[in-house]
């Protein structure tokens, strides 16, 4: 259902990550939860008032929210509850705020659907903010990868 927007060729970075592939931008090192039909990693696209927000897919290749089964989507909902619960508890925020998109007048940009989960803080200005120039460290990652493994694994 719904016009594909992915071009011909398109190599999807999400899908590049899944198999365990990294690029210039990030790699497989950023996933902090997978489950047979979802994963959650740490965004390398940060907003400056809301730090290692994630990213929730379905592992399989979907492009938005019209093309996704509705099992696939039940699995990514499923996540972002859990990843939600994570961010709360362990990044020391306000809350959580959730966004997803679709074509490019919704303001998508890659094209396998994708859930953002973003810790929130008083006076965050997220809706107000551009994401920060460039893309998040490894490292910088790294901070937040670690806190939610280690919620996931216990």
């Amino acid at each position: 259902m719904g016009i594909a927007h992915e071009p011909a060729g398109y190599r999807c970075p999400f899908c590049e990550r899944l198999a365990g592939k990294a690029d210039e931008v990030s790699g497989p090192e950023d996933i902090v939860r997978r489950t047979e039909d979802a994963a959650a990693f740490i965004s390398p696209r940060w907003w400056p008032n809301n730090l290692g927000h994630v990213l929730v897919v379905p592992t399989a290749h979907h492009e938005n929210l019209y093309s996704i089964p509705p099992e696939a989507y039940r699995a990514v909902g499923d996540l972002v509850r859990e990843v939600a619960i994570a961010i709360r508890e362990t990044y020391g925020c306000d809350g959580v705020s959730t966004r997803q998109h679709n074509e490019p007048a919704g303001n998508q940009d890659v094209w396998h659907l994708h859930i953002h989960v973003f810790p929130r803080y008083e006076g965050d200005d997220l809706y107000r903010s551009q994401p920060r120039p460039g893309w998040a460290t490894s490292a910088e990652r790294q901070i937040y990868a670690d806190r939610l493994r280690t919620h996931f694994a216990q």
